[in-house]
């Protein structure tokens, strides 16, 4: 925009850019979660690419990890298809997943002793904001990964 004598002028590239979006429908067939890996590596790079973002090593293989565990949790606990989102900008990356189990999922306090269990609790270490809540299909589980260039 420009401004001329009070007056602002708009142009083409003033118009607001919606977020890349990618939503995938997974049935819980074997493979599903290197899939999901898969399509959010290929996202990341068209950020890098429409969005000129900077994912540095570090917080690309933690929006990596966080899609592992929030997609393996849906295959794990819930009776049915699972539905993964990524939105994404050139600061931050939302990932969300939709399964059909209105069980809310529980963050253990951290145990070195336990032996698994431990998905949620690595979401939150790698994640800004995770969020839990139960929708019309069953649950949403949100996570909002930050990306920093190296």
């Amino acid at each position: 925009m420009i401004e001329q004598d009070g007056t602002v002028i708009t142009r083409g590239f003033d118009v607001p850019v919606e977020p890349l979006r990618r939503t995938v429908h997974y049935t819980g067939e074997p493979g599903c979660i290197a899939d999901a890996r898969s399509l959010t590596a290929h996202f990341l790079q068209q950020l890098r690419t429409e969005w000129c973002a900077e994912v540095g090593r570090r917080s690309g293989e933690a929006l990596l990890l966080v899609v592992s565990e929030l997609v393996t949790n849906a295959d794990r606990h819930s009776d049915g298809p699972y539905i993964l989102e990524l939105e994404g900008t050139d600061t931050t990356v939302s990932v969300s997943v939709y399964d059909s189990s209105t069980a809310l999922p529980l963050l253990y306090p951290p145990d070195p002793e336990r032996v698994g269990r431990h998905g949620l609790e690595i979401v939150h270490a790698l994640a800004a904001e995770v969020s839990a809540e139960r929708v019309p299909v069953g649950k949403r589980v949100r996570a909002v990964v930050r990306l920093e260039g190296d």
